[in-house]
């Protein structure tokens, strides 16, 4: 992923590359030479734009979208961790200790080992190993009245479900656009650009400001669907703060005793 100060050396270039094209094309196709054919021009840079804002406005709402339901799942997660941990007070002594102990051990393996390693673009499966002991624990249960049979089954909901976030979890840290999807964005961005260079103005001057303003709006765009392309990684991504609260909940309650 691109740093801030990469995603701005980007957009310079981008600038720099339009009006490029812009002078070499008022010494090679003087502007005098271009008038007799704004209307023309003018007709399809406005069906090229139009064309161009439906698509990248479709896909800065899709990858926002992936955004937004990443930190839904991820925050979901840490919910269900919670309420594991909450509802194992009414298991048997051994099996509540063990479930608040790995409770705990999760949030810690989540925040300080799986997401530093999701902003590197990798899945660290130390989180799998803590689940699998939870289920062991669970399992292992044997209730001695309705109480602890109920506390039982509640306890195993909020594990499966906390199971299948994480699985999401899993699948979204790889998600991105298909790189037919950045093709079109990135040659899209360049024909519209281009061919707001064509039309012939009297004020050259005037006729930068405009492609500048153009060119910076749509390098803009595409450096925002960049960032927010992967959840996890960028300058706009999920954060754990969902697991930092449950950590910070179960720092409320005592070491537990059998």
């Amino acid at each position: 992923m691109l740093t801030n100060f990469q995603d701005v050396l980007l957009i310079l270039l981008s600038i720099l590359a339009a009006l490029a094209f812009l002078w070499i094309l008022k010494h090679f196709w003087p502007s005098v030479q271009r008038r007799d054919h704004n209307d023309i021009i003018g007709w399809q840079v406005s069906v090229l734009g139009t064309t161009y804002a439906v698509i990248i406005g479709f896909m800065l709402y899709a990858v926002w979208t992936t955004l937004q339901s990443a930190e839904i799942n991820a925050d979901g997660e840490a919910n269900c961790l919670v309420n594991a941990f909450r509802l194992a007070d009414g298991l048997p002594a051994a099996q509540r200790v063990q479930v608040h102990q790995l409770a705990r051990r999760y949030a810690d393996v989540v925040i300080n080992e799986e997401w530093p390693a999701m902003l590197q673009g990798r899945l660290q499966p130390s989180g799998h190993g803590v689940i699998q002991q939870l289920w062991t624990a669970l399992l292992q249960t044997r209730p001695t009245n309705f109480s602890e049979q109920n506390s039982m089954n509640m306890t195993l909901t909020e594990v499966s479900s906390m199971t299948e976030h994480r699985r999401m979890r899993e699948l979204q840290t790889k998600t991105k656009l298909p790189p037919i999807l950045w093709m079109v964005l990135i040659l899209g961005g360049v024909i519209t650009t281009l061919s707001s260079c064509l039309f012939g103005t009297e004020n050259f001057k005037l006729h930068c400001v405009q492609v500048i303003s153009l060119t910076l709006l749509l390098s803009l765009a595409l450096v925002a669907i960049a960032d927010i392309d992967r959840p996890f990684q960028g300058a706009v991504r999920v954060t754990p703060v969902g697991f930092e609260r449950a950590r910070a909940t179960f720092a409320e309650f005592p070491p537990d005793t059998p």
